[in-house]
């Protein structure tokens, strides 16, 4: 067994395409295949299922060597990070993902900072929607993001960082600007702006649910992916819109809008990091965290925070 049949098995598993795997290994498909075959051979096993027009998958002996190939990759990564700490450098890669609205408001200082503390780690941020921050995390190709607690699943890790809360925009002299709790009902009465109908956009069936729940009918005018586009045009009085905003955050104070508490209906919320529990981070990954939150961070099981099962 070669190193780079182990990586050749890990990108392939991760990236679904021998074409793809080979281009981020710097070879050639054909000699990838190659080697691939060679350890299969050696393994006595099939490792992957090609699946005509589908691609491929990996079989059950493959599932298992791909865990044994993460558990080797990792520790030569810690190896490599531990080597470089007794002589006193930190330098790594660093791979995170967070929404827009996160990224916009609440990143650019703490990057700031970050990358003067660290000037020799190779950093990537990805702007994702948080249902793909949440995939990026589980697959192994970030270290972690940042998404709403109640959409992180059990089997993943959760820090806590910032309490939000579900807010009804409505410009400054709408008629709901006045109602301290509008219903259902009232809001319906008026176009609303909801986030698009896809599988990225957690928040679009939440809605649905709600209304389909309480049997009332409503007209969406406009879809828009982040609050600061839907704020625009709520202030234009296109319609109204729902927004999952951090309180006391100054992101909306220069428009001419309404932001009503919608607490009766939605649970407060919170942005948390996001990570795996079989992903050990490095000295330079966790400072992220600590900057992030302040503090040196406690990840906490999803059975142990408030409200899970």
């Amino acid at each position: 067994m070669e190193w780079q049949q182990i990586l050749g098995v890990y990108h392939v598993a991760r990236l679904g395409s021998f074409t793809r795997a080979a281009e981020a290994t710097l070879r050639s498909q054909s000699a990838l295949s190659q080697q691939i075959k060679a350890l299969e051979i050696e393994l006595d096993c099939q490792l992957f299922e090609r699946i005509r027009k589908r691609g491929i998958k990996l079989t059950s002996p493959g599932e298992g060597f791909l865990r044994f190939a993460e558990e080797v990759l990792g520790r030569y990564d810690r190896m490599v990070e531990e080597l470089n700490l007794q002589r006193g450098i930190q330098t790594g890669q660093l791979k995170i993902a967070a929404p827009f609205t996160t990224l916009y408001h609440l990143f650019p200082e703490i990057l700031k900072e970050y990358t003067q503390q660290f000037p020799k780690v190779d950093l990537t941020v990805l702007d994702r929607p948080q249902e793909n921050v949440i995939e990026l995390v589980k697959d192994g190709e970030i270290d972690f993001g940042l998404a709403l607690e109640s959409l992180i699943p059990k089997y993943l890790d959760a820090i806590r960082w910032k309490e939000v809360e579900t807010v009804l925009l409505a410009p400054a002299n709408h008629l709901l600007a006045g109602v301290k709790e509008p219903t259902l009902s009232q809001i319906a009465l008026y176009p609303m702006i909801w986030p698009p109908r896809t599988v990225k956009f957690a928040g679009r069936t939440k809605l649905e649910e709600l209304f389909r729940q309480n049997g009332i009918d409503y007209h969406i005018i406009m879809e828009s992916s982040n609050v600061e586009l839907s704020s625009l045009y709520v202030e234009m009085g296109l319609g109204v819109s729902f927004a999952t905003i951090v309180p006391g955050l100054p992101v909306l104070n220069d428009r001419k809008i309404k932001l009503i508490p919608m607490n009766h209906y939605f649970k407060p919320d919170h942005i948390a990091v996001v990570l795996r529990r079989d992903k050990p981070l490095a000295i330079y990954k966790s400072a992220f965290i600590a900057a992030l939150l302040g503090e040196s961070p406690t990840p906490k099981s999803k059975k142990d925070r408030p409200g899970a099962e």
